[in-house]
């Protein structure tokens, strides 16, 4: 038998009023609860759905960014073709993806690779070193790594909380029942440096 239920039994046989009032105020606790918490999975859901968005706004303004990169150092290093080859055929696999945050990751770490021997070019190029326009666009890009960092962060934050919730007691319940799904973490790494790198107009 359920604990207190024989307590019940005995108010509703002798005060059936009293048991009413009883059950009726634990089944309203109830759907308070029922209701609080599921309204917070959906939050909590619509925020990760909401952070992912912001995360590809960024990624978007790193696509952007590349083909610009890739034609400025082209200008001074025209025989390293099969590495402007490939970035930009990463870049265009990574715009391309639209999978899970895992599939991504891997597109986005392969362009990443890509980017920095990009860099790792222009760094044997004195006077491209020395371009305001690559620098500039270095720059640019080192802001945009520094945004898609943060845009990650507050992904996987929100991809934490969801997880919490789904696998804590007894919210898990309910997230159970109704189908709450656990998200991905998106992992990837900077394609450069947080500042642009200081030029050695001597070398």
């Amino acid at each position: 038998m359920i604990p207190g239920m024989d307590r019940l039994i005995t108010l509703a046989q002798s005060d059936p009023p009293v048991a009413l009032i009883v059950i009726g105020g634990v089944a309203l606790i109830l759907l308070i609860w029922v209701i609080a918490t599921y309204n917070g999975l959906v939050r909590t859901r619509n925020h990760c759905d909401e952070s992912w968005s912001g995360v590809e706004t960024e990624l978007k303004r790193r696509y952007d960014l590349i083909p610009n990169l890739v034609e400025t150092v082209k200008g001074y290093a025209k025989h390293e073709r099969d590495t402007f080859d490939a970035v930009i055929e990463a870049r265009n696999r990574a715009q391309a993806n639209h999978g899970n945050p895992e599939s991504q990751a891997e597109d986005e770490n392969r362009l990443v690779r890509g980017v920095r021997k990009l860099i790792a070019v222009a760094e044997a190029y004195p006077d491209l070193k020395a371009s305001t326009n690559f620098l500039h666009l270095q720059e640019e890009l080192a802001t945009t790594e520094n945004r898609i960092q943060r845009a990650r962060r507050f992904y996987n934050a929100n991809v934490r909380d969801l997880a919490n919730r789904i696998e804590t007691f007894p919210s898990n319940i309910l997230a159970g029942m109704f189908g709450f799904e656990k998200r991905e973490f998106f992992e990837i790494e900077e394609a450069s440096h947080r500042e642009p790198p200081k030029v050695d107009l001597q070398t």
